[in-house]
């Protein structure tokens, strides 16, 4: 009795809860006179790297970075076409990695409102080891998922059990065309961004999407 060819694709998408977040700050002046926005800049840069260095050393924080002072000038232009005078402006970018998450909620609204002061986003993550468990776990259950829906198949065929003929991720298979949907095993990590200003910093952690696709072939008869 001939084979039935089954080729399906397996899902799972694994859901856990945020573990680090990154807070993105930008911090910096501007005005007319040169040296006093630098002064100011440096200062400020200077206060909040102390400050990332304390909640690294009480292990709040597992590592921060900042990038080197930019200091520029404009001349910027009014509403009737007439250049203004010279503004000068310097700004550094920072970011800090909480492991501590309400920490990272009670400094993220307390420098927000500081003069100078931008967190223009946080983004959420997973540890390494939490990555690499539940990436795991994803594949596993994609594969499953596969098999659960050659069986169903076959079953509306009237086959018996299937057997596996191939697994591979999507779009290695050789002979089908990558669905735009389909994606291997990887950790998606999505940011919230969270404003200065007037509206209110969203500092709730994201849940963190793992999502495992694979495609598989099956023989039944």
């Amino acid at each position: 009795m001939s084979e039935t060819i089954i080729t399906v694709e397996g899902r799972f998408d694994y859901h856990h809860p945020a573990e680090r977040g990154t807070v993105l700050i930008s911090a910096g002046f501007q005005g007319p006179e040169r040296e006093p926005v630098v002064s100011r800049s440096t200062a400020l840069h200077r206060a909040l790297s102390q400050t990332a260095e304390q909640f690294r050393a009480q292990s709040a924080v597992t590592w921060w970075s900042a990038d080197r002072l930019r200091v520029w000038s404009e001349r910027p232009w009014n509403k009737d076409g007439r250049q203004l005078p010279l503004v000068h402006h310097a700004s550094v970018a920072l970011e800090v990695k909480f492991a501590d998450l309400q920490a990272l909620a009670r400094w993220a609204e307390e420098i927000a409102v500081q003069d100078g002061v931008t967190v223009t986003g946080v983004t959420w993550a997973l540890t390494e080891a939490t990555k690499h468990r539940i990436t795991a776990e994803a594949q596993h259950n994609a594969v499953r998922d596969a098999v659960d829906r050659a069986t169903a198949y076959a079953r509306s065929l009237g086959l018996g059990a299937v057997r596996p003929v191939a697994l591979a991720e999507p779009g290695m298979l050789g002979d089908e065309t990558r669905s735009p949907s389909s994606q291997a095993a990887a950790p998606m990590m999505r940011g919230a961004a969270a404003q200065a200003g007037d509206t209110a910093l969203d500092l709730k952690p994201e849940d963190i999407t793992v999502a495992s696709r694979v495609h598989a072939r099956f023989a039944a008869s």
